[in-house]
């Protein structure tokens, strides 16, 4: 049984369709890649997923049973956690106080215990964990913003663009950190441009164009497929 299975989703802000038919499937402990240029609207998607925005059509099952139309904060109870595009941490509080935002759920025991796993995963945010957020570099931050979303304790982790904005070294730090995180068994839905990224960290993936599923296979086919080059080429409505 998949862990997170998509079918036939479709979203609409007023008239405006935003996905059509959109179908996947992420098995437990898996990586997969949801690939496409701006506009595609793999954000929406995600957005989706976390019940941000709500479906006009077709279904969303974690574990087999739907989800769909469920509460976000309910949905991080059954094992969704969100890192979303542009970190979005708190600039002016602290390194601890923005992770442990992502252990709200839990109760002050738990999310100490989850905290101090981050620190031994991150020394460094242990040093300056007092530090205002806002102080880091961009590489930073974003080890912050999935360290926040890990707080939730996942069985999926979405990650929405982890790569934008960031230098190549900061990109290798993500990938090392996203490799540690797969390793531990939390499955994980990365969207993103950075096709190189998505090929190191994914094995399957989906090219997403003006809103449908474009292509589909294994992650390192996708990077050389017609669908792909069109999806960063053609452009895209939304």
């Amino acid at each position: 049984m998949a862990l997170l299975e998509i079918a036939g989703l479709g979203v609409r802000f007023g008239n405006v369709p935003a996905l059509g038919d959109v179908s996947l499937v992420v098995d437990a402990g898996e990586a997969v890649s949801v690939l496409g240029a701006n506009g595609a609207g793999k954000t929406t998607l995600l957005r989706t997923i976390m019940g941000r925005v709500p479906a006009a059509a077709g279904s969303l099952a974690l574990d087999g049973a739907a989800i769909g139309g469920m509460r976000t904060s309910r949905l991080v109870d059954r094992g969704l956690s969100l890192c979303p595009e542009g970190r979005q941490l708190f600039p002016a509080m602290s390194v601890e106080d923005n992770l442990l935002l992502g252990a709200h759920r839990a109760g002050a025991r738990v999310a100490r215990g989850r905290l101090a796993a981050i620190y031994d995963r991150f020394p460094w945010l242990r040093e300056r964990r007092g530090a205002f957020a806002g102080a880091f570099s961009g590489g930073e931050q974003q080890i912050v913003a999935i360290g926040r979303a890990l707080m939730a304790a996942p069985r999926l982790l979405l990650l929405d663009e982890p790569s934008s904005g960031l230098s190549p070294v900061a990109i290798a730090l993500v990938r090392d950190l996203l490799g540690q995180v797969r390793a531990g068994g939390t499955a994980i839905l990365l969207v993103e441009q950075n096709v190189q990224l998505a090929a190191a960290m994914t094995e399957r993936g989906y090219v997403l164009s003006r809103g449908v599923i474009a292509a589909a296979g294994a992650t390192a086919m996708l990077a050389d497929s017609p669908a792909l080059a069109d999806a960063y080429l053609g452009g895209a409505s939304h």
